[in-house]
């Protein structure tokens, strides 16, 4: 449909768009308006993306100065996912055009070279394998001794990319990361997918990456550092994005690494030597650009695939190099007392936590070691890296993750601490001392995004309380909205268990974990609602450890063969191709109509990615709430630094961190309207305000008071009264209240809009 949105005429493939879409575009389009941030919370399941790429496909077409649309996700599958439905819109939109004056696009997925190459020789293994091979064909130097010598090996599709010059390019469209490499392969291209993404990116309307390719500073100053500050950033699925902003500026160390960085060090000693012996210019001319310092003498790699500095843009240093790692050796020998220093810390009996500055204050006195010239370590490595031309980067990570932690410890005061401890506390009698800078403040890595540009949308269908993401991340949105769901039928049913069939409470918090009688009631109710619901059932529990500590009871018990009657089971493991096989497996047992039940643990890869829709999830089990390891020094670092900082309590943090990710697991089996799931929290906490309060409001609009505090009896009639109920025959939805066709959205006065809502035109919303 085509319709307009105070003044705006929005292109939406779709012959009728839900209301809670209509009222995410207007807020959105509000938020553009007033060139300002917004926070948006859209339940799973109601087409938050296409919602999305509709209303700024259609307010870019409109207003030509906003610049480009940069989609962040957190996944390759969400990436591709994106990209088609991308293409739908703009075939959709061409219609309302005459032949061949449509409005002209550039869109284009950009993903690491292990995602884009299309050279066999290059593309199996590892992405920093991929990533390394590509460097020993293309790199400069490479490419220099291959004018002089016929064997050295070079990669074919980025010379043909090269020699194209101006004519490689994109035709307008949407090329989604296989669509690239298909048009890549092809004979009159032949060209290299991964730079030419690179290159386009300057030219696209619409840019879809990683968040990484965003926050991280190593990654955005090479990938993003040239997007105009009229561009749209919109972090999709961003209920975990403060935890994503953490582990972009967090360095872990230990002793292994500290070992494999000296052995880097001695490597690059011989490659010194090598070069002293042979071509002592290369070195000489390194010296006379460092007294100039880095920013603007080319002493940094650009445009190579090398990372940048791990600081953020406003922090980078721009003086001079300091005179006593100028010179290569002498940098080699610095790293090295540094490396010695690290290795003397990290030799403790005891748990040791302290600020960047009482730690540098120690290192100025054992092995004077000043800020300055740890500030210069990651910008010095690589510049000497790229003069000693060594292309193998993998065989160099841990020297690197050194020079990182180097750097931000030399460049930040405040927002991070440093922790040692000599063993993991869940396993005190091995000793395995690792040396941890943690960053504590999310709002460091997304600051510079809030002001490099001028609109950021942070939208997933998780973001309760959503009053609390402004506060961590330190920005002021202009709007920020919780949607609603509308439903012609209760599709979803939310249901809080607190007692097992004893009438015993049921909890996973510490006392109570290990109690037989909790765990036989958790393994009773799962049986019996096997026996009720159809098809899949998905269980979520805290953790991998808990998970397999109840698996275990359960088999001693007998109660898995109880299961195993009524459905298969599959558990998702820390290996990646395992859960990949069981989700498969799980997948086939429930189109063949046995029936299955999938265990998976909360924070996990499933957990997070992998959608239960249709058959696949008819019931979801969140066993226990998903609290953090809450013993751990780090939390206790960032829950300290929150109180200080932006008097956030623990317990408000920890409950709000809980709930978010009970959400998300309880989410996954709701992926469309005509979809339907039982969703059971069990665990007796849930009966609380403080959680169940912190729950999205599209969950607690359906979480009835006849479905609180239930026993596992109580449990099952309301599961046979909603599967009873969701089996009847189902109209896809009552125009005017599920849907609203065109002429109701244009004849909506969206500056009425409360009136509009009442008289039933965007129920719910």
């Amino acid at each position: 449909m085509k319709f307009s949105l105070e003044g705006l005429l929005v292109y939406f493939p779709y012959e009728y768009i839900y209301p809670e879409q209509y009222r995410y575009m207007l807020e959105l389009k509000r938020s553009l308006d007033a060139n300002g941030h917004c926070l948006l919370e859209m339940p799973t399941g109601t087409g938050k993306t296409i919602t999305l790429l509709s209303l700024i496909t259609s307010y870019q077409l409109a207003h030509p100065e906003v610049g480009k649309l940069v989609y962040c996700t957190r996944t390759v599958p969400e990436m591709e996912k994106v990209l088609v439905e991308l293409q739908e819109l703009i075939q959709y939109r061409a219609k309302y055009f005459p032949a061949g004056q449509d409005p002209k696009l550039l869109a284009l997925g950009l993903s690491s070279r292990k995602n884009l190459c299309i050279n066999e020789k290059v593309n199996e293994g590892s992405r920093e394998s991929v990533d390394a091979g590509c460097r020993n064909l293309t790199a400069p130097w490479v490419r220099d001794r291959a004018q002089s010598s016929a064997a050295v090996e070079l990669c074919g599709y980025f010379e043909d990319l090269e020699n194209a010059g101006p004519d490689a390019k994109l035709d307008a469209g949407v090329y989604t990361l296989h669509d690239m490499r298909v048009m890549c392969r092809k004979e009159d291209k032949h060209w290299c997918p991964y730079y030419l993404a690179r290159h386009m990116i300057a030219f696209a309307n619409v840019v879809v990456y990683n968040y990484q390719y965003m926050l991280d500073p190593k990654v955005s100053q090479m990938v993003s550092r040239e997007l105009e500050k009229e561009c749209i950033i919109v972090f999709d699925e961003a209920h975990n994005i403060d935890n994503v902003c953490i582990e972009a500026l967090s360095v872990n160390l230990r002793q292994q690494t500290l070992e494999s960085a000296n052995r880097n060090l001695s490597k690059l000693n011989t490659a010194i030597e090598r070069v002293k012996a042979t071509d002592a210019q290369r070195l000489t001319d390194e010296y006379r650009r460092l007294v100039s310092g880095f920013q603007g003498q080319g002493v940094l790699p650009e445009g190579d695939g090398w990372l940048a500095t791990p600081v953020l843009p406003n922090d980078i240093l721009r003086e001079a190099v300091p005179g006593n790692i100028r010179r290569a050796e002498h940098f080699v020998a610095f790293l090295r007392r540094f490396v010695a220093y690290l290795r003397q810390r990290m030799d403790v009996e005891q748990v040791e936590s302290s600020t960047t500055d009482s730690f540098l204050t120690h290192m100025q006195t054992q092995v004077n070691i000043d800020a300055k010239t740890l500030r210069s370590c990651y910008d010095r490595l690589s510049s000497l890296m790229k003069t000693l031309e060594i292309t193998d980067m993998d065989d160099f990570t841990p020297i690197h993750l050194v020079a990182d932690l180097a750097t931000l410890v030399g460049t930040y005061q405040k927002g991070f601490a440093i922790i040692i401890e000599p063993y993991d506390e869940r396993m005190p009698t091995v000793s395995d001392p690792v040396i941890q800078l943690a960053c504590l403040d999310a709002s460091l890595a997304m600051a510079p995004v809030f002001k490099r540009f001028q609109s950021v949308v942070i939208t997933s269908g998780t973001l309760s309380p959503i009053d609390l993401y402004p506060r961590i991340l330190d920005f002021k949105p202009v709007v920020c909205q919780s949607l609603q769901m509308t439903l012609t039928r209760d599709c979803l049913c939310p249901v809080v268990l607190t007692r097992g069939a004893d009438q015993n409470p049921v909890s996973t918090k510490f006392d109570l974990r290990s109690d037989p009688n909790v765990i036989r009631s958790y393994g009773k109710m799962l049986v019996e609602l096997a026996s009720v619901v159809p098809d899949g059932v998905v269980c979520f529990f805290v953790s991998y450890r808990y998970m397999d500590q109840i698996v275990a009871k359960w088999n001693d018990m007998g109660i898995l063969n109880e299961l195993m009657a009524h459905k298969l089971l599959f558990i998702e493991t820390t290996d990646v191709q395992e859960t990949s096989m069981a989700l498969d497996s799980f997948r086939r047992a429930c189109d063949c109509g046995r029936g299955a039940a999938f265990f998976s643990v909360a924070r996990g890869k499933v957990a997070e990615g992998i959608d239960f829709d249709r058959h696949y999830g008819r019931a979801v089990v969140m066993f226990g709430v998903p609290y953090q390891y809450t013993l751990s020094r780090i939390l206790r670092a960032r829950l300290e630094f929150l109180r200080e900082s932006f008097q956030i309590q623990e317990s408000d943090f920890l409950a709000f961190d809980a709930v978010r990710q009970a959400a998300q697991c309880a989410g996954r089996v709701i992926r469309s309207k005509s979809d339907y799931g039982l969703m059971v929290f069990a665990d007796s906490r849930y009966q609380r305000h403080d959680k169940r309060d912190k729950l999205p409001g599209w969950i607690t609009a359906h979480l009835k008071d006849a479905h609180l505090n239930l026993s596992t009896d109580m449990l099952m009639h309301v599961a046979r009264a909603f599967m009873r109920s969701m089996g009847q025959p189902y109209s896809s939805g009552d125009i005017g209240k599920s849907l609203l066709t065109s002429a109701q959205v244009n004849s909506i006065d969206t500056h009425m809009l409360p009136s509009a809502a009442a008289n039933g035109l965007l129920a719910g919303s």
